[in-house]
């Protein structure tokens, strides 16, 4: 069972960068692939950001691509997400999944474990 605890939400403004973080609870965390998605009010959770398992490989949803970047220490069992020139379109709950693949997958429903998630709301 792997416990999943996001950090580093909050209210910015348009522009503004924001750090989120996610730490794992379980010592096989370098095992996982790891992803960020968001979900706003009345839509869909989306895929926002993954990583494989050793960090050689990261994929972004294309909103996003040039403004975020995804990474992770294994050695902390955390994996961040750094947000940068957010915009009011990025305001969200953020979560952290864990996938028990060596790639990250889109699909939600591929996700075996789930953090509590974090809002992000960006003003304009």
């Amino acid at each position: 069972q792997v416990q999943l605890v996001e950090s580093g939400g909050g209210l910015v403004q348009a522009g503004d960068s924001l750090t989120l973080s996610c730490a794992a609870s379980e010592r096989t965390f370098s095992r996982y692939a790891m992803a960020w998605f968001r979900q706003a009010p009345g839509k869909e959770r989306e895929f926002v950001a993954g990583i494989s398992f050793n960090g050689g490989r990261t994929y972004y949803q294309d909103s996003v691509k040039g403004r975020f970047t995804i990474s992770r220490n294994n050695a902390k069992n955390t994996v961040y997400l750094q947000m940068n020139s957010l915009k009011p379109g990025d305001t969200a709950v953020y979560y952290c999944a864990a996938d028990r693949a060596v790639v990250p997958r889109t699909n939600p429903a591929a996700y075996d474990y789930w953090g509590q998630g974090t809002q992000v709301t960006v003003s304009s």
